[in-house]
């Protein structure tokens, strides 16, 4: 395997399949089922979902709502849908743990840094929900975040393309991928891999990051075992 220790980042809308929008239970499934292929090799995985497929803290902001309060909706709906995920990944035998960045005990541990990494070594899935805990910060930025502070080898951004392109390849036919890019050349050619706060802070920290397409069956066990799959992004 190419990686022992990965943080897979899926969004929100990810898990509405082929929804407009909440939790589409047939797509959770089918992620289940990627994340233990992976969870069986041995691979210790960790998991930050977005919560677009419930509520935006931006698009409430723009509808005349605070946008603190309106991030903390958001927060709320990451961790909804890793109660979604986390049930989905223990129909299919896979233990799971939810840590959340605002303290909801009843449902979800506190995120504490040496207990996570801890479940991690005893091969159990931990999702990271809440976000960071802090409002004006994306789930891009939480799992930069806890990318570092549980030492994973790289981010897996989970999308429905293929990689990174020259331009939009759903609206230019022309566009091409990069197998491989630079964090420098992302910058200067205007990509869009992550937010900029993220994508700095996993440059600063030299942890690459690997965009590829979630929803093709077998993409996440092909990567982790070398296949060239999805754009890598390093140094």
């Amino acid at each position: 395997m190419q990686y022992k220790r990965i943080l897979l980042k899926l969004s929100g809308e990810a898990l509405m399949g082929e929804r407009q929008y909440g939790i589409d239970p047939k797509r959770l499934a089918e992620y289940a089922e990627e994340i233990k292929e992976v969870i069986d090799k041995g691979i210790e995985v960790a998991i930050v979902i977005g919560g677009g497929n419930i509520f935006r803290g931006l698009a409430g902001a723009s509808n005349g709502m605070d946008r603190v309060q309106g991030d903390h909706m958001g927060m709320l709906a990451t961790v909804i849908n890793g109660l979604a995920l986390q049930s989905a990944l223990e129909e299919s035998g896979v233990q799971t743990r939810l840590q959340s960045a605002i303290q909801i005990n009843e449902v979800a541990e506190p995120f504490i840094r040496r207990r996570a990494m801890r479940h991690l070594e005893k091969g159990r899935v931990v999702i990271f929900g809440g976000g960071t805990g802090n409002p004006y910060f994306t789930t891009d930025s939480a799992a930069v975040l806890r990318a570092i502070e549980i030492e994973a080898d790289v981010i897996l951004k989970g999308t429905r393309v293929d990689g990174i392109y020259t331009s939009d390849p759903e609206k230019d036919k022309n566009a091409t991928k990069f197998d491989t890019i630079t964090f420098k050349d992302v910058l200067t050619k205007g990509l869009k891999v992550m937010d900029t706060t993220a994508f700095t802070l996993s440059q600063e920290n030299e942890l690459p990051i690997v965009v590829f397409d979630m929803n093709k069956k077998g993409n996440l066990l092909k990567l982790l075992s070398g296949e060239n799959i999805g754009t890598v992004v390093d140094n």
